[in-house]
Formats: C-alpha cells, sequence, structure tokens
C-alpha cells in the first residue's frame, strides 16, 4: 500500500510551511535583474545637417516660389468684378500690343480716347470749382442786397459797399462817383468826361488801370493799385462808376466773369434812385 502524500487532496491554505523550511531567496547570480535595454530615445547622437530634398527630374511638379504676377493673377480669379468696381483703373491702363515697334491703329485710337478724357476731367472740375465759386458769391450778394436795403443814406450804401469789398473780394480801395450828365457836364467835369465812354456800358470793366484814371479814382490810393473793377451805375437820372480796387494784380482780371459784379451794381442803382425819390418826397 502507497503511503499518501501529505500535500495532495488538502487545501493548500490549509498547510503553513516552516519558515526553516521556506524556499530561500535565488542566489544573487541568477535572481538578481537584468539591465532593461538602453532606450532609442537616449541615445545622443551627433547633429547632422538636414538632407536636402531629392531633385526631382525634369518635367515634375514642384513648389514655385512667391510671385507677385501669379499673386495678382490669382486675385483677379477669384474677384471677377473687380474691373467693374474700378472702372477708372480701367481707362488707366496702358497695355501694349505685341506689334514690335510699330503702334498697331486701336492702340492710337485708345491713346487719343484717354487724352480727351483727361481733359474733359480736367474741364468738368474747373466747372465744379467756378459753380462753387459762383454759389458763394451768389450768397454773399445776397446778404450785401439785404444790407443796402437797409441803409437809410447814400453816405450807409457807401460805407457798406466799402465794408463788403474790402471783405469778400479783398479790395483795398472802394470808390463810387455818380454825375448829372447834361450835354456839357462832360466838358466841365474831367473825372466825368474821362469816364464818359464807360458811363453807356452795360457791364462791368475788370483788369490793370492806368495811373492817370487811378488817380482820378482813388486819389492818394491810386499809386497802390494794381487791378481795379469797375461798375457802371445807372440811378435814374444819373450814372456813375462803382470803382473797386486792389493791390494785387490778378486780383481783377479782363478774363474774370463779371455776373456777380453786373448784378451787385443794379442793386446798387436802384437803391440809390430810391433813395433819391424819398429825398424828392
Amino acid at each position: 500500500m502507497k503511503k499518501k502524500s501529505p500535500g495532495r487532496g488538502k487545501n493548500p491554505e490549509a498547510l503553513a510551511v516552516p519558515p526553516d523550511l521556506a524556499v530561500p531567496f535565488a542566489p544573487t547570480a541568477v535572481v538578481e535583474s537584468q539591465p532593461a535595454p538602453p532606450r532609442k530615445t537616449q541615445a545622443r547622437r551627433p547633429k547632422q545637417p538636414p538632407t536636402p530634398p531629392p531633385s526631382s527630374p525634369p518635367g515634375s511638379l514642384q513648389a514655385e516660389p512667391a510671385d507677385p504676377d501669379a499673386a495678382v493673377v490669382a486675385f483677379l480669379a477669384a474677384d471677377p468684378g473687380f474691373f467693374v468696381r474700378h472702372p477708372d483703373l480701367v481707362a488707366s491702363l496702358n497695355i501694349p500690343h505685341p506689334s514690335g515697334p510699330a503702334i498697331s491703329l486701336v492702340e492710337h485710337q485708345v491713346g487719343i480716347l484717354r487724352g480727351q478724357l483727361e481733359e474733359e476731367r480736367r474741364r468738368l472740375a474747373h466747372i465744379i470749382a467756378r459753380a462753387r465759386e459762383y454759389e458763394g458769391l451768389s450768397s454773399r450778394l445776397h446778404g450785401l442786397t439785404l444790407a443796402l436795403i437797409a441803409a437809410p443814406d447814400r453816405a450807409r450804401v457807401e460805407e457798406i459797399l466799402h465794408e463788403a469789398m474790402c471783405r469778400e473780394l479783398n479790395a483795398q480801395c472802394v470808390t463810387l462817383k455818380l454825375f448829372a450828365l447834361p450835354a456839357d457836364a462832360a466838358g466841365t467835369d474831367p473825372l466825368a468826361a474821362d469816364f464818359h465812354d464807360f458811363l453807356d456800358r452795360r457791364h462791368c470793366l475788370c483788369g490793370p488801370l492806368d495811373p492817370e484814371r487811378s488817380q482820378l479814382l482813388f486819389g492818394d490810393f491810386g499809386a497802390q493799385v494794381r487791378s481795379a473793377a469797375l461798375i457802371p451805375i445807372h440811378a435814374g437820372g444819373r450814372s456813375g462808376v462803382l470803382a473797386i480796387g486792389s493791390g494785387d494784380p490778378a486780383r481783377f482780371r479782363p478774363d474774370m466773369a463779371t455776373d456777380i459784379l453786373d448784378r451787385m451794381g443794379e442793386v446798387v442803382g436802384h437803391r440809390l434812385q430810391t433813395l433819391d425819390h424819398g429825398h424828392d418826397h
């Protein structure tokens, strides 16, 4: 009969192994843990310059550096309405034709049209500037008319004219001369004789004034006058001149528009006529 092993068939936890019979630690040579293999990330290798990419063979696609022309082409392709919003740019473009040193007829015509367009633009700008100036003068003439209506006598009329002309027209001297012109008056009054032909005018006369007439009109200030505006005044039975003098030779030019000055002369004439009638009554 075989003897049963004491450990077979029983619960292993029920069998306590004496300490002195416990399995000892394995010898150092056997139990010693093996060192972990070196990590690849810990290995320090000398830095080497980056390897340039292999050159592409001829004919292969390769990224091109930034090109301003390509950027413009891409921008215009992405925004087809650019030239619609900027028609002035289209008119100013100068696109050469591949015709060599010769100029094509189309290019020549476009050049002529471009020059005409620039001339029209300059004329339009000049007209707009003149219109704005005319609008300002009309507004000031309206204010002057209201002031003249309220003037009680001729002395006040002359004061208002002097203040307005010096302020608005940069004048240095203003004078108002009226003459009662019988048949022989031109021979007795040197001023009337000198301006006899002018008194029949209906429009203002602008430009340089000769020294003799300047002295007759402005007295001691006549030597400082380099240009003047002479406005005919018709006040019933009397005629005269409203003279505005400036030390600026270009202030009153022969080619300047005189519509505003002509209207002012009419307003002054009517106001003087009204004052004369009031004194008569």
